[in-house]
């Protein structure tokens, strides 16, 4: 009886008296400001300020000083280890925004320091008077204002220590196992027995030594011998820390963690020579290269002796909800590529333990990447639905498996009902018991992957981890047996063993996290940001291209540093919008760079190209960076205000419009492909507008639209079909904003309940057709919310059946979600919505708790609803959350949350989203090409010279398919010819012809990292192959 309660206050009394004496650090000095090393610190002008710890303190929340100091062994320290520990009064668990530190001893960095690695070992065998120089990075952290630095030199005595650990992990045990598991009575019995050998009445004495030595005798007999061996489960347990790149701290903040945390793992590595640990994300790496190249080569070092793996396959640890397919290749590019450099590693697992949502176009993009392996626990947070699956082969949009494991690692004080998991597990024998409990597959395999240590805001494994890691290597009665083990090994190795099994389960289509519905929306400028940068990269590549047949070098340098930027900023808690408002502030610095240089470096190119093909003065070149011939709108700025008209070669008249704001607009046809086309201004007919405006609405040569006050639609008769698009008493375009009160996770989460109360945005106080001509028809609004504007001007076509909605707000309320909605006349069970180089469908119905979940779903440029006739589908420009239940349509435009950023999307916005109505469904309503010509409109140069040229219009590269896309076309990253990169989206095998406009000897198919898969054509401008349903196809033309 209370076996268990005396041997935990054994172990206390222990642990207390590992620390054998001490004494404190109070004498400092101290310099404000941020500095990498001593000697930067000592060189700067600032004066030194004295510091006595015993009476001061340091202030400031986000404030940097730099400490430094002297001890002196003393002599009854001699041979003895000694220990530093640096601290403050903070006790908190929120060790990510408390106060940490970087440890430098004799002006070499050893050590992060934080709440959870707070002792420094300086000398395993102390030297009496033996002096120390001690210097402290220091960050004050952003929860407090007032700091003491509490600093003491500890003698610690190892056997004593030894002994605390040696019961402490066995009693661990049985304090997690239940009361009638005959492990836990035989753990607990023999460890009184070892109880009963200890003599504490004297500690330090001889008797007390010689306790202890008989203690341990009989411990290693029992409990490590006899009681030994019998675990039949495996814990392969990997080192590691979750380094969020920004998230509660910016980016500039992540670049201190990397190096505390790093140097934290290369010290406890020279303690622990079983000691092994991995992380991902090459943009940490590269920071640390960057700044503390002396760190980083010991990293390497450890690399070399098979200690530390870098692996996990992307640059950073990307959303793969919002980032575009050409993106998430790129994260590949990159990341693999600075591994394979830096450290002859190819990455073979994509390592996402913390994103919030698994794209169904990942699985084939990981395997042309030359991924092998997927791993995550987020799923694991599942608001309704525990996933049934821990070890399976997950299957993408195209069919491509992805053999997949999820760690299970659970809490150790977690229920055991509960199926959440942890990628920040402690290497605690209740973390391994509950992860084996949790997992699934117990038929197939007896061994989980566990990865340990603090992370999140970084700092990873402890020393008392690694010594219970000790303990656990025996494998004692009751819990799963410890291996250190890189990930790609344990991966290798379960590969093997189920690789032929056809027991192990299947997963189809996307990974989809029932939680965090919100950062489909949440800080919105953000979003916008990443989506226009992605599409200008895309243009400028292409142009790049193009330009360099005329003699302009291809911008490789200014590319890439671009494309790193933008990939650093789709971090999974930047790109979501859950970040904090400092975070947003550098992004959006970042993005503003990034769209001048991108114009700049597009605009020369443009100009050029336009030149030598014949624009002048005379003419302007229209450019289409699209893979498909276009008919489209240009806006056109500072040319001849007085054309009524444009004129092609062939005599194609298109007539020019002056719009509301002073520019020219027209409605161009049949641009080429990939191409370029010439128009001459003429000042000749005026022409004639075809829009019927009255009082309650217009008709166009498409539809009859009926208007209310409040600049809603009331109904929307499609006249091609004689159809009405709106259920019948119900209205569209309406802005409905709904109360966003999560119960936690504010900026991340839409929780079931958000439309039990919603308001109707129909304050309006300007209705007014500012623009009727023969191009267009412009209906402007503007309305009041609270305190918030709505302006929006509704374009409807003279030749195009798109109605687009370019809106404007001002927006200043706050945890309030404004959605605008679309009720539907069509009968559909399901919905289908854009994604990365393809396309999926999700139900409008809640039959089951599955479906239920999906109230909220992530789409890229466009979602579609349609029966067997007819349809609608729902564009969009920078918007990603989607709602479509029960033939309402519904598209997420702003949400305004306040945690972890108060003024979350209190700003100014702007947006456009389009109808697009149609027969059939959305492949016979050209919705692909549509919703793709909004996010990329038609380029225009008007050069000032110009060469004679006998083609009017000219195209780089043709294909002959429409259920295809040439989104790519680059140059490649060895600079050894283009790349171009292709998709299916009609999940149809097709056969394609492509004829290219590209000095080509060879044409060689390749995978997505532009490895040489098979040479298919030789000198030809022409080459045909076949492409798979949702198959993306990549081609190096040299």
């Amino acid at each position: 009886m209370f076996r268990k309660e005396r041997i935990r206050i054994l172990c206390n009394e222990l642990k207390k008296l590992s620390s054998v004496t001490s004494f404190d650090i109070t004498k400092w000095k101290k310099k404000e400001g941020f500095y990498l090393r001593p000697q930067d610190a000592e060189m700067d002008q600032t004066p030194w300020e004295e510091f006595d710890s015993k009476n001061m303190i340091w202030m400031g929340k986000d404030k940097h000083s730099w400490f430094t100091t002297e001890f002196t062994v003393p002599e009854e320290y001699s041979n003895k280890p000694v220990y530093l520990i640096i601290k403050t009064q903070i006790d908190e668990a929120e060790d990510m925004r408390n106060p940490q530190f970087l440890a430098f001893i004799n002006d070499i960095p050893v050590q992060g320091v934080d709440m959870n690695h707070r002792e420094i070992l300086i000398t395993e065998s102390a030297k009496p008077k033996q002096k120390y120089k001690v210097d402290l990075q220091s960050y004050t952290g952003t929860l407090h204002v007032e700091l003491l630095l509490i600093g003491h030199v500890t003698q610690v005595d190892e056997q004593i220590l030894k002994l605390y650990h040696d019961f402490n992990v066995p009693l661990c045990i049985a304090e997690k196992l239940e009361d009638d598991n005959s492990a836990k009575m035989s753990l607990e019995v023999e460890l009184e027995k070892a109880a009963d050998l200890l003599d504490l009445r004297m500690p330090y004495s001889q008797s007390f030594y010689s306790s202890i030595k008989k203690t341990e005798e009989y411990l290693e007999k029992t409990v490590y011998g006899t009681l030994a061996d019998h675990s039949e489960v495996i814990a392969s347990c990997i080192g590691h820390t979750h380094i969020d790149v920004a998230w509660l701290w910016t980016v500039s903040q992540t670049r201190e963690k990397v190096a505390r945390s790093f140097s934290t793992v290369l010290k406890l590595m020279n303690e622990y020579p079983e000691y092994k640990f991995m992380s991902s994300q090459p943009q940490l790496y590269e920071f640390l290269k960057d700044r503390y190249p002396e760190i980083y080569g010991k990293l390497k070092e450890k690399v070399l002796e098979k200690r530390w793996e870098p692996e996990g396959g992307m640059w950073v640890e990307a959303d793969c909800n919002l980032t575009s397919g050409e993106s998430l290749v790129r994260q590949f590019i990159y990341g693999k590529k600075f591994f394979k450099e830096e450290f002859d590693v190819d990455s073979k697992i994509l390592w996402l333990p913390d994103v919030f949502g698994y794209s169904a176009a990942l699985p084939q993009i990981m395997k042309k990447c030359g991924i092998e392996y997927f791993m995550t626990t987020k799923i694991a947070w599942n608001e309704f639905n525990k996933f049934p699956y821990d070890t399976f082969w997950w299957h993408g949009i195209d069919g491509t498996p992805i053999f997949t494991h999820l760690i299970t690692t659970k809490g150790i004080d977690q229920p055991k009902e509960s199926f959440f998991t942890t990628y920040n597990g402690m290497l605690h024998p209740a973390a391994l018991m509950g992860g084996w409990d949790r997992y699934q597959q117990k038929e197939l395999n007896n061994d989980i992957l566990v990865c340990y240590g603090y992370g999140d805001g970084g700092g990873g494994p402890t020393r008392e981890m690694l010594e219970n890691g000790r303990r656990l290597e025996k494998g004692i009665i009751g819990a799963p047996r410890v291996k250190q083990e890189f990930s790609k090994n344990y991966f290798d190795k379960i590969y093997k063993a189920l690789a032929d099994n056809p027991d192990v389960p299947e997963w189809i289509g996307e990974l989809y996290l029932e939680y965090h519905r919100g950062t489909y929306t949440s800080m919105a400028r953000n979003k916008r940001s990443n989506r226009k940068s992605e599409f200008a990269l895309m243009d400028l590549e292409m142009l790049s291209v193009w330009a360099e047949k005329y003699g302009m070098p291809y911008p490789k340098e200014e590319i890439d540093s671009i494309w790193k930027t933008v990939l650093l900023n789709q971090f999974h808690d930047i790109l979501p919008g859950s970040a904090i408002k400092e975070a947003y502030d550098v992004t959006k610095l970042e993005y503003e760079e990034i769209k001048n240089k991108v114009e700049a470096l597009t605009n020369e190119r443009l100009e050029l190209i336009a030149s030598k093909l014949g624009a002048g003065k005379e003419q302007i070149a229209v450019v289409n960076t699209l893979s498909f011939m276009r008919s489209d709108k240009i806006l056109l700025e500072d040319f001849n205000k007085n054309a009524t008209e444009l004129i092609s070669e062939a005599g194609d008249v298109f007539p020019v419009q002056k719009t509301q704001d002073g520019k020219l607009v027209a409605w161009v046809k049949d641009i080429p492909a990939k191409g370029l086309k010439l128009l001459k201004f003429n000042e000749g007919t005026n022409h004639e507008s075809p829009f019927n405006i009255t009082d309650g609405g217009i008709e166009t040569p498409y539809y009859k639209v009926a208007i209310d006050s409040t600049g809603f639609f009331t109904s929307l008769l499609d006249k091609t079909s004689n159809r009405e698009v709106l259920k019948a008493g119900e209205k569209g375009n309406v802005f409905r904003v709904y109360e966003d009160k999560p119960r936690e996770f504010d900026n991340w989460n839409i929780d079931i309940y958000y439309n039990r109360k919603s308001w109707i945005a129909d304050e309006v106080t300007r209705l007014e057709w500012i623009e009727n001509g023969p191009v267009q028809a412009v209906l402007l609004t503007e309305r009041n919310y609270c305190n918030s504007l709505i302006r929006q001007k509704v374009y409807f076509y003279a030749n195009s059946n798109r109605i687009d909605f370019e809106t404007y707000v001002d927006w200043k309320e706050h945890q309030q979600l404004m959605k605008v909605e679309f009720p539907i006349d069509v009968n559909a069970n399901e919905a289908t919505y854009d994604i990365q180089f393809g396309n999926l469908t999700r139900p409008t119905h809640g039959n089951t708790s599955w479906d239920k979940a999906k109230f909220e779903v992530c789409a890229h440029k466009w979602a579609d609803i349609s029966d067997g006739g007819y349809g609608v589908s729902l564009l969009n420009d920078c918007k990603y959350g989607y709602g479509i239940k029960n033939q309402l349509m519904t598209l997420s435009l702003i949400k305004s949350g306040i945690e972890p950023n108060l003024t979350t999307d209190q700003e100014e916005h702007c947006f456009t989203y389009s109808i697009l109505p149609h027969k059939g469904n959305w492949k016979k309503g050209s919705t692909v090409k549509e919703a793709y010509m909004l996010n990329l409109p038609l380029l225009t140069s008007y050069p000032e010279s110009s060469n004679e040229v006998e083609n009017e219009s000219t195209s780089l590269i043709e294909l002959d398919a429409e259920n295809i896309v040439l989104e790519t076309i680059k140059k490649a990253e060895d600079g050894n010819g283009t790349i171009i990169r292709i998709y299916e989206f009609e999940n149809k095998r097709t056969q394609v012809k492509a004829c290219l406009d590209i000095s080509c000897n060879k044409i060689i198919e390749c995978n997505l990292l532009e490895e040489e898969i098979l040479c298919i054509a030789e000198n030809t401008n022409e080459f045909t192959f076949d492409i798979k349903p949702y198959e993306i196809k990549t081609f190096r033309i040299m």
